[in-house]
């Protein structure tokens, strides 16, 4: 099936803020000054004319009529290149700064883009136009002799560079001979020699990378996937506060023209759990230290227990949701959203998605500080939050707008709370919180099994009482609900198979919701499904879907939130953890064993 060129974009940062560059080396999304800020490139989701090149900054190569772009080895370093019909090339490195400077990470709110010629004599034009206020605004100008300011109502940022600057304001084509360099970032003066700086922020920043990547606890097979994955899900982190994003855009829809245009820009609890457990599944923990920081945050100031499914990533609560006027869309399928309705739900899954995330914590004597008694009283008030509305109506995990029902997913996060609470209470040595504990988890199994079990279906249904089915129901094998070959399990399985599996891919759920049918298949559900049939022994298809999956990613190893099951093109927002989390998740997995290879 031969991928449409949608969503061909690399990712570049720090853990702090992101850049998405096309193939074509144009900045086409970035937000400051971290990631739900104001996209001063925003030209990804300003309607959709190919012309227009506000909202974006592009090295264009005069004749250029193809590029090439790839990472360097193992970092999040982008490198593109440009060819032009007269035999002209340049390559442009693309990267934010990281790395470990006195004592501390320097990751500065910073892009750096390097430029040299690489064959004949190739003349580039400099366009950059950021925009402010989600594009309503543009910026004042003002310029020295090495340094142009972007002024806008909230922020200003200063271009520092090396190519001649009158050129870069009148954006007039010139002659590449000399290596260029371009900083934007804060409004600071720059007091170093531009080259010698860049060059060293660009080794400095690749060999942070490696040797991050150096560290990872890697399968036999589909290593290079998965290296990218995780250091997608790396750059994912704000690591300011421990907090993860869903994703780094808003409002790519999930399927074109339906208006299901969301801002995934914020820290799903549900969603950093399954990127915690990843990375620890690379040995990659610190993840899961900065996280659970940001938890504990949440957690001290919770009124009655309740948790959001989603906050900002400065613990913000209110994410109002509204429409940014100024901007026409992806390819022109508005609205474009800021903030996200959903932390107004009651999705009562989120509790056992935290405990779970802080599970691995208790046990894990790697970490710089091992959880212990006190932060099981904190986790406790969580479990407690659990129990009290297993059995209550909520949004569910796919966070349906006008309609509640007691949803199994829901419900078996609550056990799964309940459950772990039990094991670190048994770790800790604390037997009669362990018991509590275990007797509150058997009274939620007993609720899923008397009202979530569907006889005539032969299978758990999507809520108590329901008869349809939908993708969640496959963790409960994740969770240790069920076995893998427990009857009750298989026959959930076919039940997924038989109604919401499309050709190699799997749907969220089959039934009309606020925005009609779904059309485009979740990719965490594909993810989900070929993990539970590698559990049941079907591993030779799970391998085979799992490279179906690997087949749809971008040139560059990513994926978004959907795909179409008819076109195979990518939809939703980008880079999508989830699905990133799934890459990883299959190839632990399926892979062989090490010993496979000596």
């Amino acid at each position: 099936m031969a991928k449409l060129q949608n969503l061909e974009l690399g990712v570049i940062g720090n853990c702090g803020i992101a850049a998405l560059i096309d193939r074509e080396a144009s900045v086409q999304w970035c937000c400051l000054p971290r990631f739900d800020g104001d996209p001063v490139f925003c030209a990804l989701v300003d309607g959709a004319d190919p012309g227009r090149v506000d909202g974006q900054w592009s090295i264009v190569l005069e004749g250029s009529e193809r590029g090439e772009q790839v990472y360097e080895h193992n970092t999040a370093v982008l490198v593109t290149r440009l060819f032009a019909s007269d035999g002209s090339a340049i390559e442009i490195v693309d990267f934010c700064p990281r790395f470990e400077a006195r004592g501390r990470m320097f990751r500065p709110q910073m892009l750096v883009r390097r430029v040299r010629r690489l064959a004949g004599r190739p003349r580039i034009r400099v366009r950059l136009r950021p925009r402010f206020g989600y594009g309503a605004v543009g910026p004042v100008i003002t310029h020295g002799s090495n340094h142009v300011r972007y002024q806008g109502p909230a922020f200003t940022l200063r271009l520092t560079t090396d190519a001649p600057v009158t050129y870069v304001l009148d954006e007039t084509a010139f002659l590449v001979d000399e290596p260029l360099n371009f900083l934007l970032g804060p409004d600071e003066t720059i007091e170093e020699g531009l080259d010698h700086l860049a060059r060293h922020f660009h080794e400095s920043t690749a060999r942070y990378w490696q040797q991050w990547t150096r560290r990872l606890a890697l399968p036999l097979e589909w290593q290079q996937a998965v290296i990218r994955a995780a250091i997608t899900l790396k750059l994912s982190t704000y690591e300011d506060t421990g907090a993860i994003v869903a994703a780094m855009t808003t409002s790519i829809p999930e399927a074109p023209g339906t208006q299901r245009n969301w801002d995934y820009r914020y820290c799903w609890l549900r969603d950093a759990f399954f990127v915690v457990r990843a990375l620890n599944s690379l040995s990659a923990v610190e993840a899961m230290e900065l996280y659970l920081r940001y938890f504990e945050n949440l957690v001290v100031d919770a009124p009655d227990g309740h948790l959001q499914p989603v906050y900002g990533i400065g613990l913000e609560r209110a994410l109002t949701e509204r429409h940014a006027e100024c901007l026409g869309g992806y390819r022109g399928m508005g609205p474009v959203r800021i903030g996200n309705q959903a932390y107004e739900h009651f999705q009562h899954d989120v509790y056992g998605n935290v405990i779970l995330a802080a599970t691995q914590s208790f046990f894990d004597e790697r970490l710089m500080r091992t959880a212990g008694h006190e932060e099981f009283a904190r986790l406790e008030s969580v479990g407690d939050q659990a129990f009290r509305v297993h059995a209550l109506s909520d949004a569910g995990m796919w966070e349906l707008r006008t309609r509640a029902r007691v949803h199994t997913s829901s419900t078996l996060m609550c056990w799964a709370a309940c459950d772990r609470l039990g094991k670190i209470a048994l770790h800790l040595g604390l037997t009669e919180r362990a018991v509590h504990w275990q007797q509150r988890a058997e009274i939620i199994r007993a609720a899923i099994d008397t009202h979530a079990w569907n006889a005539e279906a032969n299978s758990y249904v999507e809520s108590f009482g329901g008869a349809d089915v939908e993708a969640g129901l496959l963790l409960m094998v994740e969770v240790g609900f069920v076995a893998a070959q427990d009857p009750r399990f298989l026959g959930t399985l076919a039940a997924v198979e038989n109604r919401l599996r499309r050709g190699p891919y799997l749907f969220r759920y089959a039934q009309a919701d606020d925005f009609g049918m779904p059309e485009t298949a979740f990719n965490i559900c594909t993810f989900w499904y070929l993990d539970a049939l590698a559990k049941v022994g079907r591993r030779d298809e799970a391998r085979e879907l799992f490279e179906n999956m690997l087949a749809r990613r971008n040139h560059l190893g990513l994926l978004s939130e959907d795909v179409h099951p008819q076109t195979g093109e990518l939809w939703g927002n980008y880079p999508q953890t989830y699905s990133l989390v799934g890459i990883i998740n299959a190839a632990t997995r399926l892979s062989r064993d090490w010993e496979d290879a000596v």
